[in-house]
């Protein structure tokens, strides 16, 4: 038996599930979301003592597959309610000399050390504010906020020497020694 997969989600006020067969639509004030389950997941709506909740379930819990499935299941669906209460947040660091970086609309121009600025499209439903030389990345998709975040990282991944590049706000490079001298 999962211990995550058999948790009910709790949906609160505000929020609202719809299940038809395998979709599974997510409403709350800050927009929608629907997510495609797996044909051997069954999700309902109930009404529980704190009010409506959504249950998964699985119909073979013999197989390995629907094992790993039910707890993913259950995760992706809580992160989907979360969401469209309260946006996710992925803030960046960009550091080194001359690093810049820029919002326009949709656009993040990011002017990283190459000979070119490099230009990243941002994906609908993420939103990207700059200050200064920190990037904050704002979407009610828990996976889609991650991979943005992951791919603008990728443009420049900060190096081990001076710690130049694009780092999330919270990792920290390990740095390495320069060239020892010879003495």
């Amino acid at each position: 038996m999962s211990r995550i997969g058999k948790q009910p989600i709790l949906l609160p006020a505000g929020v609202e599930a719809k299940v038809n067969g395998t979709e599974v639509i997510i409403k709350g004030s800050k927009g929608q979301l629907q997510a495609h389950v797996h044909a051997n997941t069954s999700v309902e709506v109930r009404s529980g003592e704190e009010g409506n909740e959504l249950v998964v379930t699985m119909t073979d819990l013999d197989s390995k597959l629907n094992r790993s499935l039910w707890g993913t299941t259950r995760s992706n669906l809580q992160n989907m309610v979360s969401g469209v209460q309260e946006p996710y947040v992925k803030k960046l660091e960009v550091n080194g000399v001359g690093y810049k970086v820029a919002v326009n609309g949709q656009t993040i121009k990011l002017d990283v050390g190459y000979s070119h600025p490099v230009e990243y499209k941002l994906p609908e439903g993420i939103t990207a504010e700059v200050v200064k030389n920190l990037i904050t990345l704002t979407g009610i998709n828990k996976q889609l906020v991650g991979q943005v975040a992951a791919e603008i990282r990728k443009v420049r991944k900060p190096e081990p020497y001076k710690g130049k590049g694009i780092k999330y706000l919270d990792e920290v490079v390990r740095r390495k020694a320069g060239k020892a001298a010879k003495a």
